[in-house]
């Protein structure tokens, strides 16, 4: 393996050194440079040998600098080389249930170490070698971020389809810190299983920091699959009531919860969500953990302290199915402290994937298009920003917030989706840029 370089820095170490653009880098001190970690971690020293190939010619060039400071290489991508896909066919993965006709880079599935640590992305495990495992070690990479969903190995071959699903548990005690990641499917690792699995991964703390348990995605683009029955009220309650026991459990020893069931659970089996310090840090909220409780203080807590002057106005919101009575009730909340405001909130319910999907983020601009189309009680509309996922403003669907708009023939703006944020927004809408179309 090598690192080609694609630009160098202005007055940076490898500038000074005749390192130039379309050179290979190979090794340093002897260690083969494969990807930007290895990249990384072995010119943070003052001096090294750096092995380059340029024009078919090798040699040897050495390098001093200050510590930390940046060589000055860059590659064709932020990992030096294309992201690790998964090897899984997971009988719960929610790409492959993923509608057609939607952008190519939202069908690939990474299964990248590097992703784990850089941007908190799951992996199973199942891409890595002794190599690699040796690698997160030596460099001190942590967290790792970790699809467990079973500790049974023949279970966990059997959800993953991967004749490595079992056997890479094996990585687990040898990892320092991991945030764990369980993705229940009904009838298959809930109950004892889960019972089981929770038991072993406490058994390793205190690398394992934190366990989320989530339920497993099911659309309606499932023709093919393996059969999946989602969580209905009875159901949810009793795979809660083991994520609660052992979460007890957990705060009477350590202190902390340890085991974070995601907002889903409550809200299928309609009960009260637990107060901000159950979930500790939220060390899990990008999983879906701990998001409403969250919004929720915070929305109100901004409400509570704001001191800025609220102009009398009228907006409608958009959110997920999910949550809608929280949007709602937060809603309610600001227009009884501020009767001069009017929110209209308008819960999209998930046509587009279909199944029991009902989260924000899935929303799409073909949803809300079909069921606010005359229905809008103001000429703003507010979509919360998780809604759009690329960087030119779309939808999952590539609809656009100016294309949303002219849709509905009404100003499209988004607002943050963090509770303080979107209280904010709420009473600060004449201050924010927006996008008006003629009815």
């Amino acid at each position: 393996m090598a690192l080609y370089v694609t630009a160098v820095d202005e007055n940076s170490p490898a500038e000074r050194f005749g390192l130039t653009v379309g050179c290979a880098l190979l090794a340093i001190d002897g260690h083969p440079l494969n990807d930007a970690l290895d990249y990384q971690f072995y010119t943070t020293p003052t001096s090294f040998s750096l092995e380059v190939c340029e024009n078919e010619q090798h040699r040897t060039v050495q390098i001093t600098k200050a510590e930390y400071e940046p060589l000055g290489c860059n590659f064709k991508t932020y990992l030096g080389d294309e992201k690790h896909s998964c090897a899984n066919h997971c009988m719960f993965c929610f790409i492959d249930q993923l509608p057609p006709g939607m952008r190519e880079p939202l069908y690939f599935k990474d299964d990248d170490e590097r992703l784990s640590f850089l941007f908190g992305n799951y992996i199973t495990l199942t891409n890595l070698t002794d190599h690699e495992i040796d690698r997160i070690i030596q460099m001190h990479i942590s967290p790792i971020f970790v699809s467990v969903h079973t500790t049974n190995p023949a279970l966990r071959v059997r959800m993953l389809a991967n004749k490595r699903g079992g056997e890479v548990l094996d990585y687990l005690p040898r990892l320092a810190e991991l945030n764990c990641q369980l993705v229940l499917c009904r009838g298959i690792n809930d109950g004892d299983e889960l019972r089981r699995t929770l038991t072993d991964l406490l058994a390793l703390r205190p690398q394992v920091g934190s366990i989320a348990a989530v339920p497993a995605g099911v659309t309606d683009y499932r023709k093919g699959l393996y059969k999946l029955t989602p969580y209905d009220k009875e159901t949810a309650a009793a795979t809660l009531d083991i994520l609660e026991e052992f979460a007890q459990k957990c705060r009477a020893e350590y202190g902390r919860s340890v085991i974070y069931p995601s907002d889903e659970w409550y809200l299928t089996a309609e009960r009260p969500l637990p107060p901000a310090e159950f979930y500790d840090a939220f060390a899990q909220l990008e999983d879906g953990v701990g998001m409403w409780r969250l919004y929720h203080d915070t929305f109100l807590e901004e409400l509570e302290n704001y001191t800025g002057l609220v102009m009398p106005h009228s907006m409608d919101v958009v959110t997920g199915t999910l949550a809608g009575p929280l949007i709602r009730d937060c809603a309610d909340a600001l227009m009884q402290k501020y009767p001069q405001v009017k929110i209209t909130v308008h819960e999209i319910k998930n046509e587009y994937f279909g199944g029991n999907v009902s989260v924000a983020g899935l929303v799409t601009g073909t949803d809300i298009i079909k069921q606010c189309s005359g229905k809008l009680h103001s000429d703003l509309l507010a979509v919360p920003e998780v809604m759009i996922r690329d960087e030119k403003g779309q939808f999952l669907d590539d609809i656009t917030l100016e294309e949303l708009g002219r849709a509905l023939g009404c100003r499209a703006v988004s607002i943050p989706t963090d509770g303080g944020g979107c209280c904010k927004a709420m009473l600060n809408t004449h201050k924010r840029k927006t996008i008006k179309f003629k009815r």
